[in-house]
């Protein structure tokens, strides 16, 4: 409408029934791509000539003609499609991580952090796993149980899992960490992995998880990919008490792991913790084409191994925990073996890629894997993501380097050096002339200033990162380390084993180990 009478006429058209009536008509027919061209426009005149002149309306109705009217909508479908079921399926499921006990085997790379809180692939820590499998698996009640050196893991949880009032999970998710604690009645720490989860059993029973049906137990140091919840599905599905995850394997590791022996049902009929003797070990061989493996990969993995991962019923974990083995203490040695015999024990196989992180060797083993063209195992995976703490960090800077199957992770400072297989972790600051091979820098916690590394450089100190010059093989160099000019990290006596609190160089299974914060000076070889 136009004309000096124009905000009276669409006061007059707004203000009248007939005019909002239209007025809706007209943001349906815009809306909806069935509505011709025509009627949009027939929409958009009527109830403005209605309230006018002949005269006007003769006017209105020759302008409408003239003027051209492109009509656009599409409608997409939604990118995610709401399945009720699947949603009501995991909000009766609740996830307990444990943190784990001393982690005596990968010191002394837990001498001041929690084992799941160990950096792995550059930017992520071995927690990160769990908990991204959980929240890509639809799990969003998490308890994380730490015990040792949790300050770290505490740290990273509050920082890359805070979700708040749960909002992200409909309302009633949440990521709570569970500390061992004294009461009045319980002045123990945690005694083993049941005993830990036997402590805070009382929270299972709470209003908070009145709506839980399962139990995933799940180990803060391993390295996979797994959806939990066809995990949990099976065990549903199956009607087990306890749901077992796991792997067929061969004989050169299988004492290491608990392992049993299942009925062609899958369900387990023994098992035995880490076998201690040969004897003991070739009495679990079973024929693993039950998993459905192929003649010749049975052979080749005649053990069942477990994950070290469960799914228990809650109401049968708490009565397992505190009436019916009030005083065992870990859920492999002892829990376990004696559920099968009277309650329905089942193996879930898993078949996709899977390590347990549990001794420097494995943990430097598994990283260099990680460099590998293609990797057995990729952190990131557009479906199922491994999800860390948000970094503001710059891209990483090369410079005039020779890089071979390598990770080198955001915030790096490369320069004029050699790396090859190698793991170059966050804020790594590597000098010129280096040559890192076989190797794992874990980088630093912070920058230092240009001024405080000339200030300690003129102090005869050393900064923090590897100083020019120097080269670093089958070794693991910790976070904030300081690595002077010209060292030479390369086991040159071939030691297999060492423990030196004083200096902070550790060599375990020969492999080189500088720990959290040490200084090795200038010159200086190892």
């Amino acid at each position: 409408v136009r004309g000096p009478n124009r905000h009276s006429k669409m006061a007059t058209m707004y203000g009248s029934r007939q005019g909002l009536r239209a007025s809706a008509q007209r943001r349906e027919a815009v809306a909806s791509p069935r509505v011709s061209q025509a009627s949009v426009l027939a929409g958009s005149v009527t109830p403005v000539a209605q309230g006018l002149s002949n005269k006007a309306q003769r006017s209105a109705c020759a302008r409408s003609r003239s003027t051209v009217v492109n009509v656009k909508a599409m409608i997409e479908a939604p990118t995610l499609k709401y399945e009720p079921n699947t949603r009501t399926r995991s909000n009766t499921v609740l996830a307990i991580i444990l943190g784990g006990g001393a982690g005596s085997r990968l010191f002394p790379l837990t001498k001041t952090r929690a084992k799941p809180a160990v950096p792995i692939g550059g930017a992520y820590r071995l927690i990160d796993v769990p908990m991204s499998n959980c929240i890509n698996s639809g799990i969003s009640k998490i308890y994380i149980l730490t015990q040792f050196n949790s300050t770290s893991l505490n740290r990273h949880l509050g920082r890359a899992y805070n979700m708040g009032s749960g909002v992200r999970f409909g309302g009633d998710g949440f990521v709570e960490v569970l500390a061992a604690t004294q009461t009045p009645t319980d002045k123990e720490w945690f005694q083993g992995t049941a005993d830990a989860v036997r402590q805070y059993s009382w929270l299972l029973s709470d209003v908070k998880n009145r709506a839980i049906e399962d139990v995933v137990i799940l180990s803060g140091d391993h390295l996979y990919r797994m959806d939990y919840m066809k995990f949990v599905n099976y065990h549903r599905e199956t009607d087990a008490d306890v749901t077992i995850g796991c792997i067929p394997y061969g004989s050169d590791r299988a004492k290491e792991f608990g392992l049993m022996k299942i009925d062609d049902n899958r369900r387990v009929m023994s098992f035995a913790e880490k076998p201690k003797t040969a004897e003991a070990l070739n009495a679990m061989k079973v024929d693993t084409t039950v998993l459905g493996l192929t003649p010749e990969e049975a052979k080749e993995k005649p053990y069942i191994a477990s994950m070290g991962i469960y799914v228990f019923k809650k109401d049968v974990l708490i009565k397992l925990l505190n009436e019916s083995f009030a005083k065992a203490n870990d859920f492999g040695g002892e829990i376990i073996p004696e559920a099968a015999k009277n309650h329905n024990v089942v193996a879930y196989p898993f078949y996709g890629y899977w390590e347990d992180i549990g001794t420097v060797k494995s943990f430097f083993e598994e990283n260099l894997k990680l460099c590998r063209h293609p990797a057995e195992f990729e952190f990131y995976d557009p479906q199922s993501p491994i999800y860390t703490s948000p970094r503001v960090l710059p891209p990483a800077h090369i410079e005039n380097c020779k890089v071979t199957d390598a990770i080198v992770a955001q915030g790096a400072y490369v320069h004029d050096s050699t790396i090859s297989n190698a793991v170059v972790g966050l804020r790594s600051i590597i000098g010129k002339g280096c040559t890192i091979q076989d190797a794992m820098v874990m980088g630093a916690d912070f920058y230092e200033s240009d001024d405080q590394r000339a200030a300690l450089l003129a102090s005869g100190g050393v900064p923090i990162g590897i100083g020019a010059g120097s080269v670093i093989t089958n070794a693991i160099i910790d976070k904030n380390a300081r690595i002077g000019k010209n060292v030479k990290i390369i086991n040159k006596e071939g030691i297999n084993e060492r423990m030196d609190d004083n200096t902070g160089i550790y060599i375990r299974s020969g492999i080189v180990v500088v720990s959290k914060g040490a200084t090795v000076a200038d010159n200086t070889v190892i």
